[in-house]
């Protein structure tokens, strides 16, 4: 029996872990909460997808030496923000199987990807990414997916690929690291802004507009950061921005509407109740454009709306009555 470690009893963790549960591999979560070990191991429940039964081959626990140990993989999938810390804390539990990347968001403070981030407290880790159109939701109930593992390391895409691939989850290997970080980062903002379209009741051209335009934008940002163009246009930047800007599972989507309907930043966040990635990266995609010298009008649309007062429906003019150009 394959052993798996999932750091991170969130949502997408949980779902995770369900998915390589009914696999048949042995897994063990660690979360920081007592509470939701608690509901894990006796209720065999979780909080985030009420729906869904725990497996019994999944055992969730305080401690990073418990969750780590004898492990043949390692599942990184807490919110963005905590990345470094979480890594600082079992690094030394680390030996050489290989830690992958799950969450989707950058480093505030260093504008850095998160694998980045792991390549820098741990430099020889075997790392590698993975992303996609995944709503935990779906995937937790065994609803048809697709997703993509990203790494430099060959054996990393073939084991990962194996050890995920089922029916319900087909798995596709790239070498375009950071373009696969990229896209899942990026794309959380243009569904923040697709929320506050829906919440300022715009309607279907306006979606498909921003969604197009906010795939250019994320692209622009990608290749000028080192990504392949045509990993954009594929699962994890086409794909994941079509299904994070459509659905109502989206809690960027979710926070969005909010905003658009005059909620603060607080009052969306206490509302959503979990973290929303798109808020924390928003403020990272408008350094990233000026450090780059990238035009992305709708990045900074949203960055003055959330810092700075600007209204959403004065937004939605200024993007619409930009100079006249060539797509």
């Amino acid at each position: 029996m394959q052993n798996i470690a999932i750091i991170g009893s969130g949502s997408w963790g949980i779902a995770l872990a369900v998915h390589l549960a009914t696999l048949g591999k042995s897994v063990k979560i660690w979360s920081f909460s007592e509470e939701e070990c608690d509901i894990i191991n006796k209720q065999r429940k979780c909080k985030f997808l009420p729906n869904i039964t725990i497996p019994e081959n999944i055992y969730c626990t305080l401690n990073y030496e418990d969750a780590i140990e004898g492990s043949e993989i390692v599942l990184h999938v807490t919110p963005s923000k905590f990345v470094r810390d979480t890594v600082k804390d079992y690094k030394k539990y680390i030996t050489d199987q290989p830690i992958i990347m799950c969450s989707k968001g950058f480093e505030k403070e260093t504008l850095y990807t998160l694998d980045q981030v792991l390549e820098e407290e741990i430099p020889n880790a075997k790392i590698g990414v993975l992303s996609g159109p995944s709503h935990a939701e779906e995937v937790s109930i065994g609803i048809p997916t697709a997703l993509v593992i990203a790494s430099k390391d060959d054996k990393i895409l073939n084991d990962i690929q194996k050890t995920f691939a089922s029916p319900n989850l087909r798995v596709y290997t790239s070498k375009d690291v950071k373009a696969v970080e990229l896209g899942g980062a990026l794309k959380n903002i243009i569904a923040f802004c697709a929320g506050i379209a829906a919440g300022l009741g715009l309607g279907d051209n306006s979606f498909a507009a921003l969604i197009t335009r906010g795939l250019a934008e994320i692209s622009r940002l990608g290749v000028a950061m080192g990504g392949n163009l045509n990993t954009f246009y594929g699962l994890t930047g086409l794909g994941d921005l079509i299904v994070t800007c459509l659905s109502n599972h989206s809690r960027n989507r979710r926070a969005g509407i909010l905003i658009g309907q005059g909620k603060t930043i607080k009052e969306t966040k206490d509302e959503i109740g979990m973290t929303i990635e798109s808020i924390d990266n928003i403020e990272v995609a408008y350094k990233l454009a000026k450090k780059y010298n990238i035009d992305m009008p709708i990045v900074e649309v949203v960055y003055d709306v959330l810092f700075n007062g600007l209204n959403p429906n004065e937004g939605v003019n200024i993007l619409m009555t930009r100079n006249l150009r060539e797509e």
